[in-house]
């Protein structure tokens, strides 16, 4: 197993075509949590994410419910600003789900509810946030280092 990424309703298509690059390049699912501010054919979705997008294993949910059906069996990892324990100090397990919410507003309150784990990037207190695509980088990655026997 390894861990995946799920974006939930995300709404800029160069960020989740970079996001899809990522996941190609390191062997990782994407999940897409509907409804999304463009479609998938977007032509700025397919320049970020270039031909790498055919390497990649997407999982498309129309609904939180959906996802949360499919994913019943492993951890949910909610990234969010309001949580309270570092990705740095989380202990990563090898079939979690890392969990970012849209650019514009993160994720519902009903996300934040049902969430089994919450973990932030830390930052300086007067920014508000990073990229989506950087986040997801640099989580992921921390993830695979944690969870890849050495």
């Amino acid at each position: 197993m390894m861990v995946s990424v799920a974006l939930f309703q995300p709404d800029i298509p160069q960020n989740t075509g970079a996001i899809m690059r990522l996941c190609a390049c390191f062997d990782v699912d994407l999940h897409l949590i509907e409804p999304m501010g463009f479609v998938l054919s977007e032509p700025k979705l397919k320049r970020s994410g270039m031909d790498y997008i055919d390497y990649l294993t997407l999982h498309r949910h129309a609904s939180w419910e959906h996802f949360k059906d499919v994913s019943a069996q492993k951890r949910v990892i909610l990234l969010t600003t309001k949580a309270k324990t570092s990705f740095w100090d989380f202990e990563f397990q090898d079939d979690d789900i890392l969990l970012f919410g849209s650019e514009s507003a993160g994720v519902a309150d009903y996300v934040h509810e049902q969430a089994q784990h919450a973990v932030i990037i830390p930052m300086r207190p007067e920014v508000r946030s990073l990229n989506l695509a950087c986040s997801a980088s640099i989580v992921l990655a921390e993830a695979i280092r944690q969870t890849t026997e050495k």
